[in-house]
């Protein structure tokens, strides 16, 4: 197995968290034998600043040409005097285009060993594993026109999609749906916008190509209640960009910290994986971030770019056994006790290390 990982560091805690996510796929490559090559490329404010773009030519010529992206995180308040097309964000959006990857999957998993990192009560998330589907290229975000009016007192943003890019991400996330406990919620505001008509009459139709998977529908202000109030009844939920990056905010909750969960966004030319959280500019330098998003994310990308389910499924392994054991980063401790947190590179060092505890077990299982 041979993989070109283009690694993507980006500003704030993006290059430290990102590091232990390389650590981890050495440490699987190693010992299976595979072939992972990385490649490290700038993009975001520090890009901007130094060569001039937020997306280097560069950059965007290596991941075109890579087997899958691995992303840390772009921002911080140091940039935010760029121009609009040199911001950060630009670098960002302008990744995913280029890449084409339409559909951001988010899962949200309540970790029994950590249930009380959670503000809401152990005994209403225990056994939540959502995965949410976000549409990634469509929706306020990329819709024209928008724009500031020249006198600074009005501004626009659009709205728009498509059937084909609605049938395009629907299928993805009924697929999903199919191979875990087939029901699939989607996400819209029909009562109010014209485009949630579409969207649900689309979905409607998907739904007919998947006949075992239970389809719901649900507004979104609603959802973002009872996704909080009884997270467990949900599975696989699909929403459109605004929705789903809000949404995959709030779920963070169950889970417990932002700094816990993955993403991958897939269906293009290259797929790119990355922690949901941002550039936490705050504690950048300190050795202080949550790396688990970022390994989840690369576990992730085993899954769905390189199809190697049973490496992915031992860094999942790694994660729950090293949380069990009591590790625990800053953003996983309360206030009184922020002084026991280990540090971002000792997580990623025992999830590598269980990690491959892992994989020798399972070799050991099989080989009986």
């Amino acid at each position: 197995m041979k993989l070109n990982i283009a690694v993507l560091p980006g500003d704030g805690v993006g290059p430290e968290v990102t590091r232990e996510a390389v650590r981890v796929l050495r440490a699987v490559s190693d010992f299976c034998g595979y072939e992972f090559r990385f490649e490290e490329l700038p993009i975001g404010g520090k890009a901007s600043v130094e060569l001039g773009s937020p997306f280097p030519p560069q950059t965007r010529e290596r991941c075109l040409a890579s087997s899958a992206v691995l992303l840390g995180a772009v921002g911080g308040p140091q940039f935010d005097s760029l121009p609009n097309e040199r911001r950060p964000e630009a670098g960002l959006l302008a990744l995913r285009q280029a890449l084409g990857c339409f559909a951001n999957l988010r899962p949200a998993i309540a970790f029994e060993s950590i249930a009380s990192c959670s503000p809401l009560r152990p005994e209403r998330i225990l056994g939540a594993n959502i995965m949410l589907v976000r549409e990634l290229l469509g929706g306020l975000y990329f819709g024209e026109p928008r724009g500031i009016a020249a006198d600074g007192k009005s501004a626009w943003n659009t709205m728009r999609y498509t059937e084909a890019e609605v049938e395009r991400v629907a299928r993805v996330a009924f697929k999903l749906a199919e191979g875990r406990r087939k029901k699939l919620v989607s996400v819209d505001k029909i009562n109010v916008l014209e485009n949630s008509r579409l969207w649900r009459q689309v979905v409607n139709r998907v739904a007919l190509e998947f006949p075992e998977v239970t389809l719901e529908h649900a507004l979104v202000d609603s959802f973002a209640m009872n996704v909080i109030t009884n997270p467990t009844r949900y599975d696989v939920v699909l929403t459109e960009n605004l929705f789903g990056d809000i949404l995959s905010d709030e779920t963070s909750v169950i889970a417990g910290s932002l700094g816990l969960l993955p993403s991958a966004s897939i269906g293009g030319k290259v797929d790119l994986y990355e922690p949901i959280h941002g550039s936490a500019p705050d504690i950048a330098g300190k050795g202080v971030a949550n790396p688990i998003g970022a390994i989840g994310s690369a576990a992730m990308l085993l899954r769905h770019s390189a199809k190697l389910y049973a490496e992915a499924d031992s860094i999942w392994v790694a994660i729950e056994a090293v949380l069990k054991s009591g590790m625990r980063t800053a953003d996983l401790l309360p206030s009184t006790e922020k002084a026991k947190a280990c540090t971002t590179e000792e997580m990623g060092q025992r999830i590598a290390e269980h990690t491959v505890e892992a994989l020798n077990s399972r070799m050991a299982y099989f080989a009986v």
